[in-house]
């Protein structure tokens, strides 16, 4: 079984692009400790606990001497740069009407929960690969939720290079990828690591609407929308409410004004199909029962954060809309046959409504939604995490 064999079986299962790296401690990885140290991590707690584990893949299969990552399209949509005012214009991408509370979703929570499709597959990777090599070996598969950086991996192992965006960019297909992979104990063939290709482009870095992008690769996830949206306990800061603008769960805007990702190649994989949660009304979403929020989300990578949370990014959405109508529906969360809106009553949600309602009172201001590509955060965005 040579290397070749498994980049070829792992095709076959379904990933785009697949290479192998070195299980060694490999330089990028120890830029970690100190991203925590400068407080990047905001409330991830579980960062910190794992970080030792996440500097060395050996920390994480002590036995391991090769790194397969995988790649995986999921985008289904086309280029990303026609979307990019689609937050002011009302126009998302193809032209279509975008009204200011039409929700967005990040592209990778739109279909099924990648964790369990990915698994799934690199599951069948080892079991065939347990079938072809005639000895035992040890074999520790990871996906996103695992303490393994991915990203490091994935460019040692040839998949692209880590962008200004943080992202993987592979120069075929872009960084509409998830990435996953497996630790062996075997000695596979390594492949070299991939060349940087982002030159003077700072497009990502200009257009991040709350100023996530701190300098070229360096996120601080405390002002990231990902981070505020799906991974923020508590209220999100007020200086960073305008920054959400429309975005529900998750974040594209790096990606999309990327100009690797110009012509993106789209998955006919059904797997990542988007399900009806991109483009909904916020006004309509608000107004849903919670059993009906569970049925949308349900499936999806989205049931990683909580219907408090959720409803709490709604409640900013509305409030940046400027609409003032949405001071009714604000009024009747879960409204239905069943009155099950219990994740109304969260403070996080309470508060996030009386936000929204002392805005919808004010006069329309140009910072409601803020623009893409500005170079700035949006006018009433402070530097609060």
């Amino acid at each position: 079984m040579t290397s070749a064999d498994v980049k070829q079986q792992a095709r076959g299962l379904g990933f785009d692009l697949c290479g192998i790296a070195p299980a060694a401690a490999l330089p990028e990885l120890a830029f970690l400790a100190e991203w925590l140290a400068r407080g990047y991590a905001g409330e991830m707690v579980y960062m910190h606990k794992s970080a030792a584990t996440r500097a060395d893949i050996r920390n994480f299969l002590p036995s391991a001497r090769s790194v397969i990552v995988t790649g995986t399209i999921y985008n289904t949509e086309g280029s990303g740069i026609g979307d990019r005012g689609s937050a002011v214009s009302g126009h998302g991408s193809g032209g279509r009407e975008r009204a200011p509370d039409r929700v967005r979703v990040a592209r990778y929570a739109r279909g099924d929960d990648y964790h369990l499709v990915l698994a799934e597959r690199l599951e069948a990777l080892v079991a065939w690969m347990r079938e072809r090599h005639a000895g035992p070996f040890d074999a520790r598969i990871f996906v996103d939720k695992h303490h393994v950086q991915e990203r490091v991996y994935a460019t040692h192992a040839g998949l692209g290079w880590i962008g200004k965006n943080g992202c993987v960019i592979n120069p075929a297909l872009g960084s509409w990828m998830l990435l996953a992979g497996v630790a062996v104990s075997l000695d596979l063939d390594v492949d070299g690591p991939a060349t940087d290709q982002c030159g003077a482009c700072t497009l990502c870095l200009d257009a991040c609407p709350t100023g996530a992008l701190v300098d070229a690769r360096v996120l601080d996830a405390a002002k990231c929308i990902s981070y505020l949206t799906i991974e923020l306990e508590g209220p999100i800061p007020e200086g960073q409410r305008a920054g959400i603008g429309n975005h529900l769960f998750g974040c594209d805007i790096c990606q999309e004004v990327c100009p690797w990702n110009l012509g993106p190649p789209m998955t006919r994989d059904p797997a990542w199909q988007p399900r009806a949660r991109d483009g909904a009304r916020a006004t309509e979403l608000w107004q849903r029962t919670d059993q009906d929020l569970q049925g949308l989300v349900r499936g999806s990578a989205m049931t990683y954060t909580t219907l408090a949370r959720l409803r709490r990014n709604l409640a900013i959405i509305l409030g940046n809309a400027g609409d003032p109508a949405a001071t009714v529906a604000l009024d009747r969360p879960g409204h239905g046959i069943r009155n099950a809106a219990h994740s109304a009553q969260a403070p996080i949600v309470r508060e996030a409504v009386a936000w929204a309602r002392a805005r919808l009172a004010q006069p329309a201001t140009s910072d409601r939604l803020p623009a893409r590509g500005s170079g700035h955060p949006a006018p009433d965005c402070g530097d609060d995490p």
